[in-house]
Parts: C-alpha cells; structure tokens; sequence
C-alpha cells in the first residue's frame, strides 16, 4: 500500500461542553448539524460564536459537534496572535495550563480559564489503516507534502488510531498555507 494520505485543513473552531451550550444558547440548546465531516458522527454546526482575546475578538466561530465533556477552542498560531493569546500546541483534549479567553454567545458569555490550543498536527487512523501504514498509536512520523509551489515535510506528526476513525491527516490553517495543501491534497507518511 502506498503510504499516502489526505491531507485536510482543519480550520479554526470550538467544541463546547453541554453547560457551556445552554449558556451560550439558551435553556435546552442543542447542537444543530450543517455539514458532515470526514470523521465518522463528527459535523459542523449551524451555531457559531464569537471568541474574545485580551487584544480582539474573532466573531462568527464554527462549532463542532457533538458536545464534548470540556469547553475547548481550537486556533492557529495566527489567530492566537490576533486574539493577543499564547496558546500551546496540544492534542485535543489537553488543555490543561492551555490560554483562557471569553465565548460569546446570543444569550450568554462563558470565561475560560483555560482551553485554548493550537492542535497539534496528527493523522486520524482506523487499526487496520494504521498496520497498512506501519505506523501505532501516539506514534510520532513526519509526513512529505510535494505540492507544485511550496514543497516541505511536516515534522512532529502524532499518529492517532481509533476504530471510529477515517484516514486523514489533520492541519491548520497557517500549516495548510505553508504547504499549499488545497484542494483534495495527499502527503507520504516517511519515518
């Protein structure tokens, strides 16, 4: 098997928390799906919120779905510099110590204390892609992106394996300029 796989752009976004959501919504708010995502019962939602930094604000957020146990926002390197924040570069989920900043919401504001990262490039894998690659769980590989323009390998590549995955790899936004990733956009997993 080649070890190509797609490359998607992951672009800023928030997963938020139940509580959080009825905060922000209202009494009983749920999650309204849009758009499906390429990974299984993940979607973007009809709902969106504006994320509050120490220097500005970037309005009109894209909620993913569903809700998750913990509050959690996702920005590149970019937006953490517009918002006046240092986020960290983390895993989904690990926030702990991570930047704190304000949601705003059509019926209420939620404060962070933490919860602010730039996720760490990764590639979502089922068990038996992952043993077609070769490669494990937390498994870190660096990944070759030979576009026309602006050839480079992305380095620090943390590989995630999960039955309720689909084969992709995950960047940002700052990630995807760097390598002209657009479009429908295939790297090669190298060790």
């Amino acid at each position: 098997m080649s070890k190509k796989i797609l490359i998607e752009t992951s672009a800023r976004h928030i997963h938020v928390a139940e509580a959080d959501l009825e905060t922000l919504f209202g009494k009983g708010a749920k999650l309204t799906p849009k758009k499906d995502l390429s990974q299984p019962g993940q979607y973007a939602c009809v709902e969106r919120l504006d994320i509050v930094g120490p220097k500005k604000t970037i309005p009109n957020v894209s909620i993913l779905g569903p809700t998750r146990p913990a509050t959690q926002v996702e920005v590149s390197y970019s937006d953490a510099r517009t918002l006046g924040l240092t986020a960290p570069v983390r895993e989904s989920g690990d926030v702990a110590g991570s930047a704190g900043c304000k949601l705003v919401g059509p019926c209420g504001e939620v404060t962070l204390t933490e919860g602010v990262i730039v996720a760490k490039r990764h590639i979502h894998l089922t068990p038996e892609a992952a043993a077609e690659f070769g490669v494990e769980d937390k498994e870190i590989v660096c990944v070759k992106c030979e576009g026309a323009d602006r050839a480079l390998t992305f380095g620090d590549v943390v590989v995630r394996v999960s039955p309720k995955f689909a084969p992709a790899m995950h960047i940002d936004t700052d990630e995807a300029n760097a390598a002209a990733t657009f479009g429908e956009f295939y790297g090669e997993i190298v060790k």
